[in-house]
C-alpha cells in the first residue's frame, strides 16, 4: 500500500449530434466504474438519434483495475446494442498493456457495422450471479 491519496475521479461528457465524447480523469476502478457506465448509459438514452460513435478519452486516466475493464466491456455492449462504435482515445501505456494482455482491444474497438440500432436494447446492469 502507498501513502498517496486517491486521484479524484471525474468525467467530462459532451453529447453532440451523432457522437458522444467522455473524458475520463483519475482512477477507473471498483469505486468509480459505475459512474462511467451510468454516464454513458444516460447519454445513450438521452432522446433523439443514438450516437454513431462513443469516444472515451483516457488522457487523464491514472489507473485501471479489473472492475474498470469490466466497465469498458459493458460500455461496449451498450453502445453496440444501439449501433454505435466505441473508440478508446489517448490510451496510456498501462491501459494499452491491459487491453493487449486480456486480448480485448479488438473486441472493444471493432466497428458496429452491419448492426442496426436496437430501440428495445436492455441497457440495465446485468444480474450478478453467485461468485
Amino acid at each position: 500500500m502507498n501513502d498517496f491519496p486517491p486521484t479524484e475521479f471525474t468525467l467530462g461528457v459532451v453529447r453532440e449530434p451523432g457522437s458522444l465524447r467522455v473524458r475520463v480523469n483519475g482512477d477507473l476502478d471498483y469505486d468509480t466504474c459505475g459512474e462511467l457506465v451510468d454516464a454513458v448509459t444516460e447519454n445513450l438514452r438521452d432522446g433523439g438519434e443514438p450516437p454513431r460513435g462513443v469516444r472515451l478519452d483516457f488522457g487523464g486516466l491514472t489507473h485501471i483495475d479489473s472492475s474498470g475493464l469490466s466497465a469498458l466491456l459493458l460500455v461496449h455492449r451498450r453502445s453496440s446494442a444501439l449501433g454505435a462504435t466505441l473508440y478508446l482515445d489517448n490510451r496510456p501505456d498501462f491501459l494499452e498493456r491491459m487491453l493487449h494482455i486480456t486480448n480485448v482491444l479488438d473486441h472493444l474497438t471493432g466497428p458496429a457495422a452491419g448492426r442496426e440500432p436496437d430501440g428495445d436494447a436492455d441497457l440495465s446492469w446485468p444480474e450478478r450471479g453467485p461468485y
